[in-house]
């Protein structure tokens, strides 16, 4: 059964001539290794799919039956002509897609068939190795035009005369050509809104003027600098992609905007007020030369006042991740009360100021990892620090502590990632006075935090109750080696919530350690430790994955599929330990699991002396030599005993009976002579 379109309906796939399909007013003729277009279809056909088939050519007679057609498909096909007559009897076409074609062969013939589409809505042109002039000619008559793809073929360079008549045109999609200069080509598009331009060689974007666009992608090219026009006019835009180029200043916006979304990930970008050296540049200005034909401008930007002159009251996510920045503007962040999503990892923060009631009080996101910070400052007094925090990410940086109270105010917080910080959390206060406590983390009384990542933060030895008053239902404590020094104690207030734990690389090689209070978990993640037995509180637990990688196991419990572990798992990892090839009968048993996955069981292997097999595959030889080892040694021994008693036994009787006449003589000389009475 399939959904029908447009009402929704439910109706059956069924057959129909030229081993097509329909269902409703739909026929799907894909994959069908047809060389034309079947004439013996249904003549009411809306819709006909025919993609991934050998089509070289669309006649004139080709799709004369079927004149209610509104949508045709001719995606990956060998299409290199259609003949100008083709769409006569189908002009209420609106859906054209042929991509992935050879129209670059016949363009003009073609581009003369598409000229009697007068509804047509949307053409996809992408793949057919077309020129930006092979373009200008196909599209030429087709102003009823809403939506246009020529992704993916070999325009180079847009002018005015390629887009020309397309007044109603809403969508433009140019990615991946090799497009590295536009001359006032977008002009003339009254109504375009998305424009992308993304995967292509534009080596910046001056004098940026189209008013009327809602989002634009340039994402993935060689953009050094981007310029919009010094106008007050407002501009539409609300979606900027710039990241993946070579961006070196932020860019300079429209004054009045709609921005929400502004993403810079993945340039060269920094700011220049002052220099790590402590030099200012707060004054300095930039001239940007822009040579066209015989005319040159200058455009003069004061890089601190002027750089960020526009409205951004309605930006809500900015991603200025993988950047070069190592300071932000003063000020700069208070253009933006309503940011919710702020991304400034992998740059180079060396110290990030938490603001007290200032532009961050709507952010929800805050992803700083990945940085060179030593601090965050913060002025926890008065009012709140970021009130509507959801997600704060410090991960891979210089830490050692993180504000007094940081948490206090986030009544919203959810997750947190402090790995791979030199980080340790706050013991409770009667544990240790706060007067001599070391500085710390503390998280206790957090109630929404659910989610904590503490990876490779050298914790030693936690002691006391660093959890109290949180329900954290994940947390991840992989990567440190003491941290389990002490044994388990210290979750003991995560017992009820505690559904996800990571001890992976912990030095974990004692199976004495007591898993049995955490009944709420569902994942654990013990691989990279030196566990040489299974642990055996483990068997208690309803888990439903369980990773036991590179470890020193050289068997599982082979009563294991029996415990409730083993009917409640669905995932299981094993691989990566030294098994012994002779117990495995715990293997055999967990492939009889239903429902039991172990997604790297082709990994899994057992060693037979210097030998590593594969436990599903022994070798006869192998076998034999595992029966021998594992059989009971009494009765070895006794069978190995048995001949050799064989053996004596009869010797002495042969010997008995060789000598029984002269023993019997022997006896009778020495005691047969008769006794006087």
């Amino acid at each position: 059964l399939a959904v029908g379109r447009g009402s929704g309906a439910v109706a059956a796939w069924a057959p129909s001539p030229g081993r097509c399909e329909l269902v409703q007013s739909t026929m799907d003729c894909t994959g069908r290794w047809l060389s034309s277009i079947p004439g013996n279809l249904r003549g009411d056909t809306e819709e006909l799919l025919l993609d991934d088939n050998t089509i070289q050519v669309l006649g004139n007679a080709s799709l004369l039956p079927y004149t209610q057609l509104c949508h045709l498909s001719l995606t990956r096909n060998r299409l290199e002509l259609i003949e100008p007559g083709t769409f006569h009897s189908s002009q209420g076409l609106q859906e054209l897609s042929l991509s992935d074609n050879l129209l670059f062969t016949n363009y003009s013939l073609t581009a003369a068939a598409l000229s009697a589409l007068q509804a047509l809505r949307t053409l996809d042109l992408a793949g057919n190795r077309l020129t930006e002039d092979m373009v200008s000619v196909l599209v030429w008559n087709l102003s009823s035009l809403e939506s246009l793809s020529v992704a993916r073929n070999v325009i180079m360079r847009l002018d005015s005369s390629i887009f020309t008549n397309m007044t109603q045109l809403l969508e433009l999609n140019l990615e991946k050509n090799y497009i590295f200069e536009i001359d006032e080509a977008f002009e003339g598009l009254q109504s375009l809104q998305r424009l992308n331009i993304a995967y292509n060689y534009l080596p910046c974007l001056v004098g940026f003027g189209l008013t009327q666009l809602r989002v634009l992608n340039v994402s993935n090219n060689i953009i050094e600098w981007f310029l919009a026009l010094e106008s007050d006019d407002l501009f539409e835009l609300e979606v900027l992609d710039l990241s993946h180029n070579r961006l070196l200043f932020f860019p300079v916006l429209p004054r009045q905007n709609k921005l929400h979304s502004l993403l810079l990930q993945d340039n060269r970008m920094s700011f220049y007020q002052r220099l790590p050296n402590g030099t200012s540049l707060a004054n300095v200005t930039v001239q940007f030369l822009i040579i066209d034909g015989n005319s040159t401008n200058i455009t003069t930007v004061r890089l601190w006042d002027e750089l960020c002159y526009s409205n951004l009251s309605s930006l809500r996510l900015l991603d200025m991740s993988q950047n070069q920045v190592w300071g932000l503007p003063e000020g700069f962040l208070a253009q933006m009360p309503s940011l919710t999503h702020l991304k400034l990892n992998q740059n180079c923060l060396e110290a990030f100021h938490l603001l007290e009631e200032g532009p961050l009080a709507m952010l929800t996101e805050l992803d700083l990892s990945q940085n060179r910070l030593v601090e965050l400052g913060t002025e926890v007094g008065v009012g709140d620090v970021l009130p509507n925090l959801q997600l704060f990410n410090v991960s891979a940086n210089r830490l050692r502590a993180l504000p007094p109270g940081v948490f206090t105010h986030t009544r919203k917080i959810t997750t947190v990632d402090l790995s791979h910080n030199q980080v340790d959390l706050c013991p409770q206060a009667d544990v240790v006075g706060e007067a001599e406590s070391p500085p710390c983390v503390d998280i206790r009384g957090v109630e929404t935090l659910t989610h904590l990542s503490l990876a490779g933060c050298g914790l030693r030895g936690l002691g006391g109750r660093p959890f109290q008053g949180t329900s954290l239902i994940h947390l991840d404590l992989s990567d440190n080696c003491q941290a389990l020094s002490g044994g388990l104690g210290w979750l003991q207030d995560l017992a009820l919530t505690l559904q996800v734990l990571s001890l992976r690389n912990t030095s974990l090689s004692s199976t004495g350690v007591d898993f049995s209070t955490l009944n709420s978990l569902v994942r654990l993640d013990l691989s990279g430790n030196s566990l040489t037995a299974f642990p055996a509180s483990l068997g208690a637990l309803e888990l439903h994955s369980l990773d036991l990688r590179d470890n020193c196991l050289p068997a599982l419990p082979p009563d294991t599929a029996r415990t409730p572990l083993g009917r409640s798992l669905r995932e299981l990892y094993l691989s990566r330990n030294p098994y012994n090839c002779c117990t495995l009968g715990w293997w055999d048993a967990l492939q009889r699991v239903e429902g039991l996955r172990v997604p790297d069981g082709r990994e899994v292997t057992c060693s037979h002396g210097s030998h590593a097999l594969s436990p599903g595959a022994l070798p006869e030889p192998v076998l034999r030599s595992c029966r021998w080892q594992t059989a009971d040694l009494a009765l070895l021994y006794l069978v190995l005993a048995l001949p050799t008693c064989l053996t004596l036994l009869v010797a002495f009787a042969v010997v008995f009976l060789m000598l029984q006449e002269k023993l019997l003589k022997l006896l009778k000389n020495r005691c047969g002579g008769s006794s006087p009475y």
